[in-house]
């Protein structure tokens, strides 16, 4: 076999092995491979692709891309909604084609979601030296476009010779199966490395396993966490995403009702508990409700499961304004159990874990007044949801009225995704999540031009579900202009593929989330419009608006557009345009839904702070004013070693 045929045989022979409780779960690990080609992988996975497709469409399916940093991203949505037991490989040419997959291999690693890169590499022969878009750097021959992956992937390495076949991907797979260690793995293939023939032993094509790593909390960690706990007045969980990953929201709701302890989480942790669940505070941080953050104030108990502790979920070091707090950390990964200085780390599977903790605190609860405070809080921030959602403005909404509407017209086990700009922020903070599975904002590395891709792996993901009798789910992305004109290409993978994904494209003609950061720091929105360049200035920040029409643009790659017009029924019509997309028909192709609105409308205040560093000195009075700000909020932000 060549070196790709044994690759492509190989990755249809593994699987993912998981145990949750007393049920079993196995899956394909790499069930299709994403490709564009190009002179360095045509001949190599593209041949071997092509074959095993003749042999039998269901060894390895083969996916278009548009772009390859979008593969990347679809492989991110699919693994994220399958909760890392899958993945997608994804073959590129060499050079740009290598390239251009490095956002979604930085992507892939910084939200710990399991990512198969494949890129190509010139000649390992040299035979042709150097050959067209090779890379040279006269101080290292040895260096080529790919190495550049090396400190973006968890895992790395260039296969040379066909026999280190066999030791690349064996390791390579590990770390993509391991929860702790896992994002993206790549493994460079030489152009002529791909094509060379070799014989390939039986046991490398044989049938593997991959079980998930799960491993359990120590009785001794968990019996100190206890006392800390016990010991606690104002206690607080912090969940992320971790907590999703390990299914362990019946568990954490478990360990909330038992005990009164109340949970605030982190954007990946959305949909750990429903909105409305007695103990939920919903959002944390920088993003988060005032309910969380006024809690979180005065907690002298952190307790994170699963969590990175981004700065947004702890409103820069600024949330916890306790002097006596300190930390609990429930992680699967020691990198993130040991954050904040903590001496209570607890290296575990969060389920695993809560599991003991729920054994260990029988008879414990939080005292009265913190169940009230909580109750109280939440009263105060629903009102302030509902206020958002039900004030209308005319002629254009605000962005607030349009999350609202698309929240109602979507059923509980519908996925809504989002990536950058303002839309993560609101939708952090008031999106009301009915199911673990109803939320996808990719904020880790928060990338513009996720949104629509990462929408279609998504989008992939349930149709594989709801095929195995899963759950029926509708996937709806809300994207800005600004990231919807970084990457829209994977629409027209969509229209290729006639898969339904239901896009809301909200237009306010700039980059809202910025124009507004921009506006707090001093610098008044400064380079954050869509405006013609007033050449005496040459600024863009005062001509007239751009003649883009996005809602063209969707049209002419061939996905069905409904435009919502400015006026006092936009709210109305928008939500019934979401309501009858839903009803198409299912392999109807992308529906888009275009609908203006008010950049200068923000959402409700979290109470909140995010460190970005101001201009200690300038000319601008805007600045100077929004320095002594900083000063002011920089007083406040603690080390928390403890």
């Amino acid at each position: 076999m060549t070196v790709a045929q044994a690759v492509v045989e190989y990755l249809s022979k593994q699987y993912t092995v998981d145990r949750i409780g007393n049920e079993d779960y196995r899956e394909r690990l790499i069930p299709g491979t994403f490709g564009i080609f190009g002179h360095g992988n045509v001949a190599g996975v593209g041949q071997a692709l092509k074959q095993y497709q003749q042999l039998d469409p269901r060894i390895m399916p083969y996916y278009q891309g548009r772009n390859e940093q979008a593969q990347a991203h679809q492989a991110v949505g699919y693994a994220r909604h399958t909760r890392r037991r899958q993945t997608f490989a994804i073959s590129t040419s060499i050079g740009p084609g290598s390239s251009n997959l490095l956002t979604g291999a930085a992507l892939a690693t910084t939200n710990r979601l399991p990512v198969l890169l494949l890129p190509s590499d010139t000649f390992a022969t040299r035979a042709a030296d150097p050959v067209l878009q090779q890379l040279e750097q006269p101080y290292a021959y040895d260096i080529t476009v790919n190495d550049a992956f090396r400190p973006l992937s968890k895992f790395f390495d260039r296969v040379t010779r066909p026999e280190q076949l066999f030791s690349a991907f064996h390791h390579g797979l590990r770390v993509l199966t391991d929860p702790a260690e896992t994002g993206a793995v790549t493994i460079s293939l030489p152009q002529d490395v791909q094509a060379e023939a070799f014989d390939v032993p039986e046991e490398f094509l044989a049938e593997r396993e991959w079980r998930i790593r799960r491993p359990d909390a120590d009785d001794e960690d968990i019996r100190r966490a206890a006392v800390a706990i016990r010991a606690a007045k104002r206690p607080l969980i912090i969940a992320g995403g971790g907590v999703l990953y390990a299914y362990a929201n019946d568990e954490l709701a478990k360990f909330a009702e038992l005990t009164g302890i109340p949970v605030g989480n982190t954007q990946a942790g959305v949909g750990v508990l429903p909105w409305d669940h007695k103990f939920s505070l919903g959002a944390i941080g920088s993003t988060g409700t005032t309910a969380a953050n006024a809690i979180a104030a005065d907690a002298d108990l952190i307790i994170g499961i699963g969590t990175r502790y981004e700065d947004f979920t702890t409103a820069s070091r600024t949330a916890f304004q306790n002097p006596d707090v300190r930390f609990i950390n429930i992680n699967v990964a020691p990198i993130d159990a040991y954050k904040h200085g903590t001496s209570l780390p607890i290296v575990a599977d969060a389920r695993k874990a809560l599991v003991k903790l729920n054994q260990a605190l029988g008879g414990y609860r939080v005292g009265a007044d913190l169940e009230q405070q909580v109750a109280a809080e939440k009263k105060r921030w629903d009102a302030t949801v509902d206020e958002a959602f039900d004030t209308r403005f005319t002629p254009l909404p605000a962005q607030n009225e349009i999350i609202g509407a698309t929240s109602r017209a979507m059923d509980a086990p519908d996925v809504v995704i989002c990536a950058a700009g303002s839309l993560p922020g609101d939708l952090h903070k008031m999106w009301r999540v009915r199911d673990p599975f109803g939320y996808h904002v990719e904020y880790a590395y928060s990338c513009m031009g996720y949104e629509i891709p990462g929408g279609l792996g998504v989008k992939r993901a349930a149709l594989a579900e709801a095929s195995r009798g899963g759950e029926q789910r509708d996937v709806v992305v809300m994207v800005g202009d600004g990231s919807y004109l970084m990457m829209h290409t994977e629409l027209v993978t969509a229209v290729a593929e006639r898969i339904k994904l239901i896009v809301v494209l909200i237009q306010n003609h700039g980059y809202a989330s910025i124009g507004s950061l921009s506006e707090s720091l001093g610098s008044q929105r400064f380079g954050t419009q869509y405006r013609a360049l007033d050449e005496e200035q040459h600024s863009f920040d005062e001509g007239e608006t751009l003649p883009v029409d996005l809602a063209l643009n969707a049209e002419s790659l061939g996905v069905k557009v409904v435009r919502i017009e400015p006026g006092e029924k936009v709210i109305a019509e928008l939500e019934q345009a979401i309501r009858d997309a839903k009803a198409a028909p299912e392999r109807g192709g992308p529906i888009l839904i275009h609908v203006e609105s008010d950049p200068l409308l923000d959402a409700p205040s979290s109470e909140s702070w995010w460190d970005v560093p101001v201009s200690q000195v300038s000319d601008l009075g805007s600045t100077q004013q929004a320095f002594q700000t900083y000063t002011d909020h920089k007083s406040r932000q603690r080390k928390l070693l403890g």
